[in-house]
């Protein structure tokens, strides 16, 4: 491997971890504003528990997701310079608009949600748990406007020396991916935050089924589930139909098509021999392809052989990470038919088969979410600007042995480190939910501040009691 191969390999290993926990903090930040609202709304106490219990991992979770999006920045630099120097002028600004709106927002209201709770008025405490709801939006918001730009490049000009200057920046942030883009990972992270939410309330029902509060968050995330599932597939779907438009090669590879052909199949499983051109070992569904793309069991489907070999992405990784994604997503519409059907029958809170099948799927959105950025990621190449900018120009000269040597630390760190917190906020969610379930300011020592509370105080705060 050269240093671009390896650069690419550490981008790739870092953003995998990265992309966890944005994901992450999208979910539940809405889930904590949703719990609040009806806390609001009810006064039920399982509600102000749950808000409490999931505002810990919340916290948790932002702070890895910022510290592990440092370090792309500084890639950026180090890894991509050439990237960064020809696209600044329309990367650039989209970054800082992220900055601007985004992470000041979250920034701005992030402590007034974990420590404010009987500081401040139940008012102005559900206002900071919505603007942080808002502001994790408003991040992926910019984030994959700048990203889809990279797929379908708009309203730009290029300079005679290769750089890109902006022209229109109205056709650069709604370029014609980002709106589909954006729907399918915004769903994408709801549906991820929904199936950890089940899992861990199916884990406590399993210890106690008559605990009010593992019954609410299993209820509301196979909502969730049942709601929004089958409402991303509809997206996928438009967005697969957008990718055959501008980018009918990923399409071509995903698909495992390397010949043009009227009705073309559906290739449930094989191998792409990229090499020799084919797929081998093809299980096939006739014609659904083309009824899948074109919507017509006759229509033409253009393969790689329409293609230079030299604009060829790596086939076989973006063959293999789509159907991990869909395979992914089958599970998920199929446990939320499982659902529905408990609830029919009475049974949400007492069928062992059910609960089990939410444990196994706890992941299942995460997964997916890794196994379609690589999916959109890896079908782009060999380009970072699709069309306009390859790979290979985009990277910094570097030596290999350098790049080598950077990624073996990022493994190492990365594993302890990020190993270390995902450890905790297995912990946190292992932890029963209870009534009086501290907030992540609640149950600390105050004689670590240098006050010795009077005893009456000491027992409210340590049992979580009151609102001092």
């Amino acid at each position: 491997m050269d240093a671009t191969d390896l650069s690419r390999a550490q981008f790739v290993f870092t953003v995998s971890f990265h992309i966890l926990f944005p994901a992450f903090t999208i979910g539940l930040a809405s889930y904590l504003a949703v719990l609040e609202a009806l806390h609001f709304a009810t006064g039920r106490e399982p509600f102000r528990t749950l808000y409490r219990l999931w505002s810990k991992v919340f916290a948790v979770t932002f702070a890895m997701g910022v510290v592990s999006g440092i370090v792309l920045a500084y890639e950026f630099g180090t890894n991509w310079s050439r990237f960064s120097d020809l696209t600044a002028n329309v990367i650039g600004p989209l970054m800082s608009y992220e900055v601007l709106t985004a992470f000041f927002l979250e920034a701005g209201f992030l402590g007034v949600m974990l420590f404010g709770e009987g500081r401040v008025s139940r008012g102005l405490h559900f206002f900071a748990t919505c603007a942080v709801a808002v502001g994790t939006l408003l991040s992926a918001f910019w984030i994959l406007s700048a990203n889809s730009w990279m797929h379908t490049p708009a309203g730009h000009t290029i300079r005679p020396d290769g750089r890109f200057l902006a022209a229109d920046w109205w056709r650069i942030v709604f370029n014609p991916s980002f709106p589909y883009r954006f729907v399918h990972m915004v769903i994408a992270a709801y549906l991820a935050t929904a199936f950890a939410v089940a899992a861990t309330g199916a884990w406590h029902l399993r210890r106690d089924r008559n605990d009010a509060s593992a019954r609410v968050m299993f209820s509301m995330a196979m909502w969730m589930a049942a709601l929004v599932a089958p409402i991303q597939l509809v997206a996928g779907d438009l967005h697969g139909l957008n990718t055959l438009e501008h980018q009918p090669a990923k399409i071509a590879a995903l698909e495992g098509h390397f010949e043009t052909q009227r009705g073309a199949p559906l290739i449930l499983f094989g191998w792409p021999d990229q090499a020799a051109g084919v797929t081998r070992f093809a299980v096939e569904i006739p014609k659904a392809s083309s009824l899948i793309l074109k919507h017509s069991l006759d229509a033409p489907l253009k393969g790689l052989d329409t293609v230079a070999r030299s604009e060829w992405p790596p086939i076989a990784i973006v063959f293999w990470a789509f159907r991990v994604m869909v395979g992914m997503g089958m599970l998920m519409l199929a446990l939320a038919a499982f659902s529905l059907l408990a609830r029919v029958t009475h049974r949400l809170y007492d069928w062992p088969l059910l609960h089990r099948f939410a444990l196994v799927m706890g992941p299942a959105g995460f997964v997916a979410v890794i196994a379609g950025w690589v999916t959109t990621e890896v079908g782009r190449q060999p380009y970072t600007v699709h069309g306009l900018l390859r790979t290979a120009e985009s990277a910094s000269r570097l030596d290999a042995p350098a790049v080598a040597a950077s990624l073996l630390a990022f493994i190492v760190v990365y594993f302890v480190v990020f190993g270390a917190g995902v450890v905790y906020i297995l912990r946190l969610m292992n932890q029963p939910p209870h009534r009086g379930e501290t907030g992540p300011e609640r149950g600390q020592p105050v004689r670590a501040a240098g006050i010795t509370p009077a005893p009456a105080v000491a027992e409210q705060i340590a049992t979580g009691g009151g609102e001092a």
